[in-house]
Formats: C-alpha cells, structure tokens, sequence
C-alpha cells in the first residue's frame, strides 16, 4: 500500500545506537538499581526549530557548535552539498529531532512531498572514559558550575578523553537517491543540530552516551564524596598545619556546585507531572497534614486543607472556543522506513479520517445541525446517526460501529471509486482475513456502504416489514410513470406471510429495497441467479431508483 524509499544501509542499529546482540543499556536513576538506567533521560526530541534570520551568517555560536561543524566540514566530500545543506536548514526544511545515544534521527522535507529520513550515527564513549570524564569534572568545581549553566568548558572537551567529534566521526544515512557523503538532507541536520548545542552542552553528553539527569545524580555523587573526603582530611591533619590559601574557596565552590545540582534537578522535576499513584485521598491527606505534637508540650497552629481554604474562590469563566476552521487540517505527512511496526500510509490515512469526523461533529456543535450525515456523508442518515436534538451534550453524533462495519466504512472512503485495482484487492483480501469474510463479502459491502453508508450496509443482510404507506404506494407510483412494477414475492408455505421491504423482478434480475430511511435501494443481480449487488445510488423515489437500474 505504501511506497518504500531506499533502506539505509548498515542501519540495523535500534534506537538508542546499539547494534545486533548489544545488551541493553543500564538505567542508573533516582531510586533505581545501580547499572540500569531511565530510557526517557537517554531520548530527547526537539520541535522544529525556526527559520535563521540572516543570510550568510554563522550558524553555531559557541565554540563547542564551532567544533561540531568543524568535524562535518572535514567529513564532507563536496562542498557544495554543504551550502545546500545550510540553506536547507536556515529555511527551516529540518523537522522533528529525535537524539539517542549514539544516534541522530530526523526528517527533512525535501523536493518529494514525503520527507527523507535522516540518520547520523556517533561512537559511544566506553564505560573507562566515561568514569575519567566524570571525575575530571568532578575534581573541578568550577568546570561543574560551568557545565550546569550550559557552558562546556574547554578543559572538559580537551582532556583525555575526546568528547568532540573529528573527522570521519560522523556517520550520516539518509533515505534520498543522492550517494553524497554527507548528502544536503544530512549536512542540513547537522546544521540545526550546532544550534542545539549552542543551547545545551548536555545534548552533546547524550549523543555519547548519557543522559542530563544520571550525568547530575553521578555527578553529585561524586563531589559529595570528594568534599566528605577533603573535610575528614582537613579534621585529621595535624593542628600545626595551616589550611591552604585555596581550602576555604574550594569547599565554598563545591557547596555552590551542589546547590547548583539540587536546583537544577528540581527545576526539572516541577516540569513533570505528578504521577497519579502519588494522589493521596482525603484521608490520607488529613492523616499526613495532621501536626505533630512536640515533645516540649507546646501546640503548633492546625493548618486547613488548601480544598477548604480554596471553597469559595471565584473562578474566572473559560475562553471562549477557538474559530472553526473553514475546512479540516491536513495531516501530516508521515516518512517511510523500512523495520517499522506499522504502513505510514495506513496510519496517515487514519489521521485524515479522524481529523475530517472531529471537524464535522464540531461544526454540528457551531451550527446546530441536528442530522450529522449532512456533515458526514460517509455515514448516512441513519436514524442512529439522526439525533432528536443537536449534539450540543458532548456527545458524538456519530453512530456506534461494529470492527465489520467501521471497517468497511475505511474502505469504502479509502477509494472512493468503484473500480477494482491491485491497491483495492489487498486490501479486500486483508479486510476478508482480519474479518474472516470472504473477499466478494468485503466488496459487496463497500459498494452497499458507498450506495448508502451504514443503512445501505445494513440494508444487505437484513430485512424488515415496513409499515403501510410508501412502501404499498410504491407500484401505484411505477405504475403511474408506465414502468412495470416488479411483481411482489412468492410465498412458500413455511414462508412468513409479510412481504418484507423487497421489490423483486427476479426475470430481469432487478430488485428494490426499502430503507428506514424512506429511501429506496436499487439492486441488480444476473436472471435466475439471485447473486443481489448493490447499483447506483439510494432514491427517495422509487420511479427515479428505478428508472436509474433500468438505464444500465
């Protein structure tokens, strides 16, 4: 159903940059056992970021960004495909980014209208240089204090261990037909990402290796070590011997190193969401919030429950609603890989659908409709789907569908057209397995949903006694307009005497059914052999459903 571009070769890592039979890394985290480490801190996505004012100017800032376009200009084979690539990500044509240890992933919008995938691999620093790293770090309470305000000192990246990349140390893979090393899509993200580490320097730990949030529990860790060590060594040397000039500095520089780490962790942690297992119930709260004596005897003030407190507070009244959209929003266009566990046409296709039914049941709440087919074709005016009064409670005025039902529903709207091709069989044949119809079943019922949405589909299988009125005035009116009126059903002895809604002219392999709906189905089937398809459209007007099945 979808189109595949060129797999990326030698992309057989998962996303977090490890290869075929790679253990998973370890989470080391607030809480949780030594060695095993919070996914959610080793992936962190970007929003696209906007267009660069200024036509030739330099795209990283700091000198650490400096670096990182410094490796790819070395890398880079054509010179070229590099200006095309910065033009490419001054005009804001880089997506999403998403940045895992050792991995760059993002989309580019390029000449095709679905975007290339990009990837941009990075060697991991081992477990050794990450414990030299960290204690160069830690042993320096000013580079800690320069790191946590977003600066990444020099002594850092050029100590033993190579935190920048040089050349040859990127690895870009893109998804377009260009072999360039790096192609423009490539070299475009690149040059979005040295503005994102001009932002953060962590985003640079985490391609090699580690998270923002262990980097400060480790680092944490380790200054509260070395500041317990250098104070029980301060209290056992001898009383003749003088503190250094520098003691008193360095201990103040490695208190302000750790409440620098304290705030930061806590900044963070208020932009998370409580988790809901932490809500306490009334009583619990009560029994928490209840003081506690002390034991001198003395009463401290009984505090009141913020509930209480907040009673009788005035709420300022809601927005109003936001305007309604003259027409739905167009869904995004989702790239193509290969390994994914899902069709990125499929699910596209699935974000159009419910994008144009969230947009008809809002327009029902603007307007007042109170039939929701006028909004939504697709489902016709059954009397599930006609509500008495408008949608006005919130409630969908869509009707409840079966998985058989909503499922031809998909691929009745999928395409449109009646015509048969190799697309609409798949998917037939998928639907007829995944239902466990038959593959004519499946399209006899797209044509019956295309000829009157849910009561045609209904209309196909089952059958109701009409009340007296249209349905016994029908051949009355086809006699009037000199068409022959189809000759009422024969009624075997073990056969219920009501008519049912059928008209049947079994000889010229026409039939009539009558809807709920008061409209009127026109069905062909060849003579004689009572195979009943769904033809044309539904008629309030049997003379016009039928004039229409007679002209074919």
């Amino acid at each position: 159903m979808s189109r595949r571009p060129r797999p990326l070769p030698g992309d057989d890592a998962d996303r977090f940059g490890r290869g075929p039979g790679t253990p998973p890394a370890a989470r080391p985290g607030r809480g949780a056992a030594p060695g095993r480490m919070d996914r959610s801190d080793r992936s962190r996505t970007f929003p696209p970021l906007p267009q660069r004012s200024g036509a030739r100017g330099l795209f990283a800032e700091s000198w650490w960004g400096s670096a990182w376009l410094d490796a790819l200009e070395a890398t880079a084979l054509d010179s070229a495909r590099l200006a095309r690539g910065r033009t490419y990500a001054r005009d804001g044509n880089v997506d999403t980014i998403n940045i895992t240890p050792g991995r760059i992933a993002a989309t580019v919008r390029g000449s095709r209208p679905r975007p290339y995938n990009v990837v941009i691999r990075l060697q991991e620093l081992s477990s050794g240089e990450w414990t030299d790293l960290l204690d160069a770090i830690a042993a320096d309470p000013a580079q800690l204090t320069a790191l946590l305000a977003k600066e990444l000192p020099r002594t850092v990246a050029e100590s033993g261990v190579r935190l920048l990349p040089g050349p040859g140390d990127l690895v870009p893979r893109c998804s377009c037909p260009d072999h360039g090393h790096p192609c423009k899509h490539a070299a475009a993200v690149c040059f979005q990402v040295a503005r994102l580490l001009d932002a953060d320097p962590f985003v640079l730990l985490l391609m090699r290796g580690r998270g923002e949030r262990e980097l400060l529990d480790e680092l944490s860790r380790r200054n509260a070590t070395l500041t317990a060590r250098e104070s029980r060594s301060a209290q056992l040397a001898p009383p003749e011997a003088a503190p250094g000039p520098l003691s008193g500095a360095r201990a103040d520089a490695r208190a302000a190193a750790a409440a620098a780490i304290k705030a930061n962790r806590g900044a963070r942690e208020r932009s998370q969401v409580r988790p809901r297992a932490e809500v306490r119930t009334d009583a619990e709260h009560r029994a928490a919030s209840a003081p506690v004596e002390p034991a001198s005897g003395t009463h401290s003030p009984r505090g009141v429950l913020a509930r209480d407190a907040l009673a009788d507070r005035l709420l300022p009244p809601l927005p109003p609603p936001m305007p309604l959209p003259p027409h739905p929003g167009q869904a995004h266009a989702f790239p193509d890989a290969d390994g994914l566990p899902l069709d990125a046409d499929a699910l596209e296709f699935l974000a159009t659908d419910a994008t144009a039914r969230a947009h008809a049941y809002l327009s029902a709440l603007h307007t007042d409709i109170t039939t929701p087919s006028a909004a939504s074709p697709a489902y016709g005016p059954t009397p599930a789907a006609r509500p008495d009064k408008p949608p006005t409670s919130g409630i969908s005025p869509f009707p409840d569908l079966t998985p058989w039902q909503d499922g031809i529903r998909l691929a009745a709207t999928a395409h449109p057209t009646a015509g048969l091709t190799a697309t609409t069989r798949a998917l037939y044949r998928d639907l007829a397995a995944a239902t466990g119809r038959s593959v004519t079943d499946v399209a006899r019922a797209v044509a019956a949903w295309r000829q009157g949405g849910l009561e045609g589909l209904t209309l196909l299988d089952t059958i109701w006694n009409p009340p007296a009125g249209d349905f016994d005035r029908a051949r009355s009116a086809l006699t009037a307009a000199d068409l022959p009126p189809p000759p009422p059903p024969p009624h075997p002895p073990t056969h219920p005497p009501p008519r049912h809604n059928h008209l049947t002219d079994p000889a010229r392999g026409i039939q009539l059914r009558f809807g709920h709906d008061n409209r009127w189905y026109p069905y062909e089937s060849d003579p004689g052999a009572e195979d009943w398809w769904p033809t044309g459209r539904a008629d309030p007007d049997p003379v016009g459903a039928l004039t229409a099945l007679l002209g074919r």
